[in-house]
């Protein structure tokens, strides 16, 4: 019964938020009842322990709404200086296709973010600027949730690797520890230092994301023609095969090859910034440009739903509806742009300042990260009602700090007035608020199913009680489920690098009992964890949260859930073949 009670908050959520369509915002309270629920009665954690994880997860949900309302406000100053109209149309001299522009912002510059950042941001930074480009809300948010796969591995340089992996496997301390990885490593004929370990299993991890990852942009932009298109049809997606191809492997070729010669910090910072230059050079000349007319969205009518109800009826949607498709988001219906509306290349600099504070906030060879995370800025409470539970936020260290530190450069670069920059901050605070119902409850339930090992049943964490039923049940076909299985871990913690550390030793112990190379499945592991990131609830609530659409998280996701598993069942499908060579 453990299985399918560690089972049953999942249940819950994915039941009433994809299959009965019901917001995450009054689903999640269910969800969190639920966990609970099975937490104090079968994991026997203690009334006081529930309510320190709850706690906690609440603190973390509040740096989630500040990064959400500094994205917000960054845009809306963006609007507000007239910088997004100057935006529009220095991509649209690049290109009118809007499957390009997809390509170009949401996988390669959203892959920099990424790289820069993680833990979400490409969402928050991509998605408004495709709205700039007028992109249907939804599609943007498709677009932001579609590239959180090959890139999240190595985002926040590395971090999913370096602190997911590592911790998992017991890798933090410089030396690999006398246990099972330290006996594996020997027998594989790899090193016993945890850097040279850690920058080979990286590696591993890019060559599959390298093989399955080249195709996203492909994937992109059909699914953008098929829900989004005048015609819904793929046909048109496909017809832009040759550029999409190209820009894929203009990111992963450059990405596998930093993770081979520089480590896991640098393969999507590099592999973008690499595949902006050749794609936005390619893009100028019409280098492998689809031919005929430029692709664009339909005309939007202006008719669109309020936000956060989705067209009427289920065959409405299959066939992409035009109501839901084509919904405004709130700075559609904004003041118009001054006159006086800065050059591209200043419209362009807060982008540019926001990539550029992220990277220098995370470089470990700077004292700049040091700083941001001092003791005497963080905000550190521990022991929980007296539990072994704690709360510890670097505030400064925040994407959040950093979206509103360029907020102020912007509306001092951007010559705002007083009343427009209220404006943006009155609108992005009321659209943050909109997300905060959904990400309240929907933290603390993720890290009450994380820390349910805490109970006195002496049980395994509710995620690693049900992977082991999994891996009893199938055996030696495991690597072809290890993607998904951590992909089920990122959809429950809501991130890479905690699935890393909850399911890594469990994946590196079954590819022990299979008889295979276990690193191979720790690999397939941090893959499927990246992938998860594209379902992932809370990550789907802060895209919609930007675009003012929150209560649409079932639609987004049964679309995004197509992304999921060809990743999880190709990367799957790879990593039993590499797992039998190794064996």
């Amino acid at each position: 019964m453990f299985p399918f009670l560690a089972a049953l908050p999942l249940l819950v959520t994915a039941v009433l938020i994809v299959l009965l369509r019901v917001p995450a915002s009054r689903a999640m309270p269910l969800a969190l009842l639920t966990v609970a629920l099975v937490a104090w009665q079968a994991w026997q954690l203690h009334p006081v322990q529930i309510a320190a994880f709850g706690l906690q997860g609440v603190g973390i949900a509040c740096e989630l709404l500040l990064i959400i309302f500094g994205a917000i406000l960054l845009l809306n100053c963006l609007q507000q200086s007239g910088a997004v109209e100057t935006i529009r149309s220095g991509f649209t001299r690049i290109t009118e296709d809007q499957r390009v522009q997809a390509i170009i912002v949401a996988w390669l510059f959203g892959s920099f973010i990424e790289g820069s950042a993680g833990f979400g941001t490409p969402a928050a930074v991509a998605v408004p600027l495709l709205i700039t480009l007028r992109f249907p809300p939804l599609a943007a948010v498709l677009c932001g949730m579609t590239i959180q796969s090959t890139p999240v591995s190595f985002g926040a340089l590395g971090t999913p690797i370096l602190l997911g992996v590592a911790s998992g496997l017991g890798l933090q301390d410089g030396l690999v520890p006398e246990s099972s990885v330290a006996a594996a490593a020997a027998r594989a004929g790899l090193s016993t230092t945890a850097p040279e370990l850690l920058a080979d299993i990286g590696f591993r991890v890019a060559v599959i994301h390298g093989a399955v990852g080249t195709f996203i942009p492909l994937i992109l932009v059909c699914l953008l023609t098929r829900f989004f298109g005048e015609r819904r049809s793929i046909r048109d997606g496909l017809a832009a095969w040759r550029f999409a191809l190209l820009a894929g492997l203009a990111m992963t070729i450059p990405y596998v090859a930093a993770a081979r010669f520089l480590g896991p910090e640098f393969p999507s910072l590099l592999g973008s910034m690499a595949g902006l230059a050749i794609v936005v050079t390619a893009a100028r000349k019409g280098i492998c440009i689809p031919a005929g007319r430029p692709w664009t969205f339909p005309v939007q009518d202006g008719c669109g739903q309020q936000a956060g109800q989705e067209s009427g009826s289920a065959a409405a949607e299959e066939s992409g509806g035009a109501s839901e498709d084509l919904q405004e988001s709130p700075a559609e219906h904004r003041d118009s742009p001054p006159k006086n509306r800065p050059g591209l290349f200043l419209a362009c600099v807060p982008y540019v300042l926001l990539a550029g504070v992220l990277l220098l906030s995370r470089l470990p060879a700077l004292p700049i990260a040091a700083w941001l995370r001092h003791e005497s800025v963080t905000i550190h409470l521990a022991g929980l009602f007296g539990t072994s539970v704690s709360i510890r936020h670097a505030l400064l260290a925040s994407p959040a700090a950093a979206f509103l530190a360029v907020c102020g450069m912007t509306a001092v670069l951007h010559r705002m007035q007083a009343g427009q920059l209220q404006r943006a901050v009155r609108e992005a605070a009321a659209t943050t608020l909109q997300a905060s119902t959904a990400l309240i409850f929907a933290v603390p339930m993720v890290r009450i199913f994380t820390g349910s090992a805490d109970g006195a049943a002496g049980l395994d964490t509710m995620p690693v009680v049900l992977a082991k039923a999994l891996s009893e049940a199938i055996g030696s076909a495991w690597p072809a489920v290890a993607p998904a299985v951590g992909g089920l871990g990122a959809f429950i913690a809501g991130s890479n690098t905690l699935s890393n550390m909850m399911l890594a030793p469990l994946q590196f112990e079954v590819g022990q009992q299979i008889g295979t190379d276990p690193f191979w499945v720790v690999a397939l592991q941090a893959v499927g964890g990246a992938a998860g990131n594209t379902i992932c609830v809370h990550n789907v609530v802060a895209a919609l949260a930007v675009v003012g659409l929150v209560g649409q998280e079932g639609l987004v996701i049964r679309r995004t859930v197509l992304v999921f598993l060809y990743y999880a069942g190709a990367a799957g499908l790879l990593g039993l073949f590499l797992c039998r060579v190794a064996a």
